[in-house]
């Protein structure tokens, strides 16, 4: 081996031994199909004044609109752009020549979180079924490292998660859809477990959002995971409604549940200053009418586009990224593993880390 083969070797060694010592837990959590365009440049007018797909534009406009993107953009989702802008980093702005894309040639919802779960797209994965996944996800392959068994969990208001993660074969606990939280219960798990039966949800696959992270909340409170994966659903249902509306609203709550999180992260002895937050959504969407859905024909062209975001020790403060080397959804679960100090070794052709 040549001296400098060997230098770049032990850089890359020394930084991730450098995030071991730093980092201890992940949460890795997805906003299904939020646009980048909302992220980073706030409420789109075009959408807010187009009465066949907002209600209630004149409050919204009070809420959520300023003419700059920036204030707007602060009022949507105030927890990315003060915490995390300011202490971690944030990729996908188009405008400012940062670009994010899926690899995967479906563009929806189960190929997109395989990509995240396991680093690769796989052109077999060609629709939204609930069939068990034979491919390894990055949570399934942290479950079984010395020091993770047993400290890996899943949540999602999607019902097809536990074949997505193939709960059966990983024993990766998931909860999701409408199920109800198991095992020696706290308090408030019994009663979310009787609100969330006695609530109605619009769709039938998909839960409220305010379940499956208090949910998630409690059962992190009681079993400390190490490794935690996160879904909020509403901002995808919503938009096939074409309820922008609620889409807004619904991202708006989704960026409050992760500042909460944060915050009580932040609060724990065994978490504070240990724990990375991974953010990023499974596909985008389409451009003005089209926002309603996403794919890969020419009919959805800009749902490709997604973004990420980056939180805590581990991570260096970039803020909001111009410019630079496209990054990819493949590179999310060997992210995730480097933040934790370990090398993925799922497959040969996945996504390299982001922080390599």
């Amino acid at each position: 081996m040549n001296r400098f083969v060997l230098l770049v070797a032990c850089l890359v060694v020394s930084a991730s031994t450098a995030r071991a010592q730093q980092v201890e837990n992940v949460f890795l959590i997805t906003l299904d199909g939020l646009r980048w365009e909302e992220l980073f440049t706030g409420v789109d007018e075009w959408l807010l004044e187009n009465e066949e797909y907002t209600s209630g534009s004149e409050s919204l406009r009070e809420r959520f609109w300023r003419d700059a993107p920036e204030e707007r953009r602060a009022l949507l989702m105030p927890f990315f752009w003060s915490t995390i802008v300011e202490n971690g980093a944030i990729y996908g702005n188009r405008e400012k020549g940062s670009l994010v894309n899926v690899t995967n040639n479906r563009v929806f919802s189960y190929p997109g979180y395989n990509e995240i779960l396991t680093g690769f797209a796989d052109p077999a994965i060609d629709s939204n079924a609930k069939k068990q996944n034979e491919n390894t996800t990055v949570l399934e392959w942290v479950n079984n490292q010395p020091g993770f068994e047993g400290r890996v969990a899943a949540f999602g208001s999607w019902d097809v998660f536990p074949y997505i993660i193939n709960e059966e074969r990983s024993g990766v606990p998931v909860n999701a859809g409408f199920e109800l939280a198991m095992g020696d219960l706290s308090e408030k798990e019994k009663w979310l477990n009787q609100i969330q039966a006695q609530t109605p949800s619009p769709w039938g696959t998909v839960r409220l959002d305010v379940f499956t992270h208090h949910f998630a909340l409690e059962y992190i409170k009681r079993e400390r995971p190490r490794l935690v994966y996160i879904s909020y659903g509403e901002t995808d249902d919503f938009a096939h409604d074409a309820e922008y509306h609620h889409y807004l609203d619904s991202a708006h709550r989704t960026d409050q549940f992760i500042a909460d999180l944060w915050t009580w992260v932040q609060s724990q002895e065994d978490y504070a200053d240990k724990t990375a937050f991974v953010i990023t959504t499974d596909h985008g969407r389409g451009y003005h009418d089209a926002w309603i859905g996403h794919g890969s024909t020419d009919d959805w062209a800009g749902s490709e586009n997604i973004w990420i975001a980056l939180l805590g020790p581990g991570i260096e403060a970039t803020g909001e990224n111009e410019g630079g080397e496209p990054l990819y959804q493949n590179q999310v679960a060997a992210t995730v593993a480097s933040l934790l100090g370990l090398s993925y070794e799922n497959r040969t052709a996945i996504g390299e880390s982001i922080l390599e």
